[in-house]
């Protein structure tokens, strides 16, 4: 308790396989959490064990670069995703993850490694204009940064609601629980999303 507020703790995973994408994909997570003094702690995701999750009171899943596809041919890594009952915010490859559990499970399908039948193809580097339906504070057009090869199509998946959709989903969350997915990546613009899902 901290002046009669409890304190929470997020967790941060890092989806990185190269050690020095860390500086580009999860320092600028961390980066936003210690200026808002909000506490975290952050792990690999080969590394999480069930004390980390039971330590945590949100998650946070950071994205990675354009040719690391590393997380996808572990995804039995993220598991446990399913039966999480606190808070989850999966960014590009998290969101990725996400997707593709919660697609495979819909139809009963085990993951087979470098299959990404789950994924389908699409590039997108540089920022581009969404349009957003009340996510995490953002309303309206917003001028959003991607960086993907991939993405999941969770019009398939019946248990999301789609919030941001051009050509493909950009946000969603998922209906009977507070798991939610971006495309992009807001830590580059859109610190606020970060922030308004930490204080859920």
């Amino acid at each position: 308790m901290e002046n009669g507020v409890r304190s929470f703790m997020i967790l941060i995973i890092n989806t990185c396989k190269e050690k020095l994408h860390y500086f580009e994909f999860v320092k600028p997570i961390e980066d936003v959490l210690r200026n808002n003094k909000i506490k975290f702690f952050t792990k690999h995701y080969s590394q999480i064990k069930e004390p980390d999750l039971e330590k945590a009171d949100k998650v946070i899943i950071c994205g990675t670069s354009l040719k690391d596809n590393d997380f996808m041919n572990n995804i039995e890594k993220f598991e446990w995703i399913r039966k999480f009952e606190k808070p989850i915010f999966g960014i590009c490859a998290g969101m990725q993850v996400i997707g593709t559990l919660f697609f495979l499970e819909k139809r009963k399908l085990v993951f087979q490694k470098k299959n990404y039948s789950c994924l389908k193809k699409m590039t997108e580097i540089g920022f581009f204009k969404e349009k957003f339906d009340n996510f995490l504070g953002l309303n309206g057009e917003q001028e959003v940064y991607h960086l993907h090869n991939y993405y999941v199509d969770f019009s398939d998946i019946l248990d999301f609601e789609v919030f941001a959709k051009n050509k493909i989903s950009q946000a969603v969350k998922r209906k009977e629980k507070e798991i939610y997915g971006v495309l992009f990546h807001p830590e580059v613009r859109q610190k606020e999303m970060i922030i308004n899902f930490a204080k859920l």
